[in-house]
């Protein structure tokens, strides 16, 4: 693999030894010149990935040559970056005016330095990929659109859903630059599926604001055969149109008056499987739409289903990976947070303590007599009390407390800035809750269990970290234990 190539320009020799040295050693192909004239006319020649111009260049006559070189096609997408001595908001605006792309302060870190190339050196690759991209796009159009005008607006539309956009946002995109590109008054996405009676609209021209909102497809029937028949449906007229003429019966008994009179239905696909429609209106007194509005439009929603692709898989890959993470912190059985997620957890809440002078409680609870529960009535009515023990649990604490399984029947409650008589008090709500609570024990069996709590607080007595934080609470709910149980102990 060719290595990328960088010019190094800089006034003073030595520092642009040092620059062309150190890239060279971090594996780029470097070219150094002193000035900014010797830059741009070993450009052609050295072919350059990137350019590092030293900003007193600039105000030596570089500025004029570097926005010739820059309004050159061929370098239109070459990063520029100005290395100066000067604060970056005093360079910054005559450096992007002269088209570079970056500014980085003197003296250079190379650690700094390194990021910024190799996130410039990326942006251009992506944006070369893009600009490929859009070119086989307006290829493909200009045949079915007027040549300048409608490539124009194509790529204008592509550029902006090729960001790194949500599926939603590049709904709303395609929504408003595709009817302000051929003149709509409405323009919308459905969400359905062939069969299903409502669909989800996710975007419109004419309201911005709407979001995810319900359609019922009864009422707009070439919706419903673009789904069925998985092809673009043209209504030049719908007044006429026979597809149109039980509603149209109905709109004259109810009074209903219909702005709309050419529509447009273009099912789009997403991972095979048939996503919606794209759905393009015209009103009364507007050109009708026609069949090179369908290809326009086809080919910007083809063009777009990438993007759209790639967003769904992003979502979904970063759902997957949320739901991986929740796994990994949760009990399976009570669904509450598990040993090793409660460390981590306490962790953070210490360090927030320390930090603002706040205290934890920490309460340490053990169902009494829960082993006579598996040994009698079996291990699926056990797992049934710790679940909604765990549940009634999450029900009683705070938004800010949180709730885990320390190990069989013991369950640990986090308090956040909480004294040690408010966790006292808490404790004591916690426990009378529990020996009132009835849980199922099989059919028509009903069971009721007491429980024993130790509580500690964070900071305290030769408590210093969380292992001494959840020992006190231990050795609290032991003496709990041994004073009779159902009952709480500090």
């Amino acid at each position: 693999m060719t290595a990328p190539r960088i010019i190094v320009a800089e006034s003073d020799p030595a520092v642009q030894q040092t620059l062309s040295w150190v890239l060279r050693e971090h594996g780029y192909d470097v070219r150094g010149v002193v000035s900014c004239s010797a830059a741009v006319d070993a450009a052609p020649e050295f072919a350059p990935d990137l350019v590092l111009l030293d900003a007193q260049l600039l105000d030596e006559g570089g500025a004029e040559l570097l926005t010739a070189f820059k309004n050159d096609p061929r370098w239109r997408d070459l990063p520029v970056l100005v290395t100066s001595t000067r604060a970056p908001e005093d360079v910054l605006e005559q450096a992007l005016g002269c088209g570079a792309t970056d500014v980085v302060r003197k003296p250079l870190r190379s650690g700094e330095l390194l990021a910024r190339i190799g996130a410039n050196l990326r942006c251009r690759s992506a944006l070369g990929v893009t600009r490929r991209q859009l070119q086989s796009v307006q290829e493909a159009l200009a045949q079915a659109r007027e040549e300048a005008q409608t490539g124009r607006a194509l790529m204008a539309i592509m550029r902006e859903v090729s960001a790194d956009l949500s599926s939603e946002e590049i709904y709303h995109v395609l929504v408003r630059r595709v009817a302000r590109a051929i003149g709509l008054f409405r323009c919308c996405v459905v969400l359905a599926r062939p069969g299903e009676a409502t669909a989800v609209v996710p975007a419109a021209f004419d309201d911005p604001s709407l979001r995810n909102v319900p359609m019922d497809l009864e009422k707009y029937p070439e919706v419903r055969v673009a789904l069925e028949e998985g092809r673009p449906v043209l209504i030049p007229d719908l007044m006429v149109h026979p597809m149109f003429a039980e509603l149209r019966t109905r709109w004259a008994r109810e009074g209903t008056v219909v702005p709309t009179r050419s529509v447009i239905a273009l099912p789009f696909f997403v991972d095979r499987q048939q996503a919606g429609v794209f759905l393009l209106r015209r009103g009364a007194g507007q050109r009708p739409l026609d069949e090179e509005d369908v290809a326009f439009a086809d080919a910007v929603v083809k063009a777009a289903v990438a993007s759209i692709q790639r967003a769904h898989l992003l979502e979904s890959t970063r759902a997957d990976n949320m739901r991986l993470a929740a796994l990994a912190q949760t009990d399976p059985l009570t669904q509450v947070l598990n040993r090793r997620a409660l460390m981590d957890r306490l962790m953070s809440e210490l360090d927030r303590a320390r930090r603002y002078g706040h205290s934890v409680a920490v309460l340490m609870l053990d169902l009494d007599g829960f082993k006579k529960v598996n040994d009698t009535r079996g291990h699926i009515v056990g797992d049934g009390v710790l679940k909604d023990t765990a549940e009634l649990l999450r029900s009683a604490v705070r938004s800010a407390d949180f709730v885990a399984r320390f190990g069989g029947e013991e369950f640990v409650v986090v308090l956040p800035e909480t004294s040690l008589d408010g966790a006292v008090v808490f404790a004591e709500r916690l426990r009378e809750r529990m020996a009132a609570a009835v849980f199922h024990g099989g059919t028509g069996v009903t069971l009721t269990l007491s429980v024993s709590i130790g509580v500690s607080l964070f900071p305290g007595a030769h408590i210093t970290s969380v292992d001494d934080l959840l020992a006190s609470a231990d050795a609290a709910l032991y003496r709990a234990k041994g004073d009779g149980r159902n009952c709480v102990r500090y």
